[in-house]
Parts: C-alpha cells; structure tokens; sequence
C-alpha cells in the first residue's frame, strides 16, 4: 500500500476527481492549502496584480493497493496538467498497515 498526496490548481480539482473516478479510485481525502512557491511574478488580470508565489491549492490524500500506484499517479498527472508554473507535486509514501474501523479488517480488504 502507498500513500499518494499530490498539491493541485483548485481549477483542476473536478478533473482530477473524475480521472480517478475513472481508474476505479472512490475514496480520497482533500483539504483546501496555500502554499508558496518558486514563481516570483505576479500576473495582471483586468488591470489587478496578483501574486503568483502564495496561491490557493488543493491537496490530496489518497491510500491505494500497490496495483492502484501508476494508474492513480498516471491519472493525476494527466487531468492536472496545464503545462504551466505552478501544476503541483505528488509524493509517494509507503503505508505500513491500515484498518477498516467498522469491521476491524486490515491491509489490502480495509480499502475496498
């Protein structure tokens, strides 16, 4: 089991959910985060200058079976993009153990 957490444009959120969706991943959790980053420039739209460096993002956490990693990474990583600064990151982590609490189950059976 691996932990993905990938940091997202919120404008990418819908199309996010539903490539995963797609690939059979139901469950994730998510928080809206602000983060900072390498662009230094603002951008000016309709006359305001906005700073590029502080940003609303959306972070994901998402647990999955082993052979759930690269069709949930692939997944993110083409619904997220928009070729530009500022698309976002993914990390992989392992996960040593999970339990479902209702019923006790562990491992693999807890994420189904």
């Amino acid at each position: 089991m691996k932990k993905i957490e990938a940091i997202i444009r919120k404008s990418k959120f819908d199309d996010v959910k539903d490539a995963l969706h797609n690939v059979e991943v139901n469950f994730f959790s998510y928080w809206d985060v602000t983060g900072v980053g390498n662009e230094k420039e603002g951008h000016v739209y309709r006359g305001i200058n906005y700073s590029t460096s502080e940003i609303q993002r959306r972070f994901l956490s998402i647990v999955v079976n082993d052979e759930f990693i690269q069709p949930t990474i692939d997944s993110i990583l083409k619904s997220a993009a928009t070729d530009k600064v500022g698309d976002g990151k993914i990390f992989i982590t392992p996960v040593e153990e999970a339990y479902r609490i209702r019923t006790g189950e562990k491992g693999d059976k807890s994420l189904n």
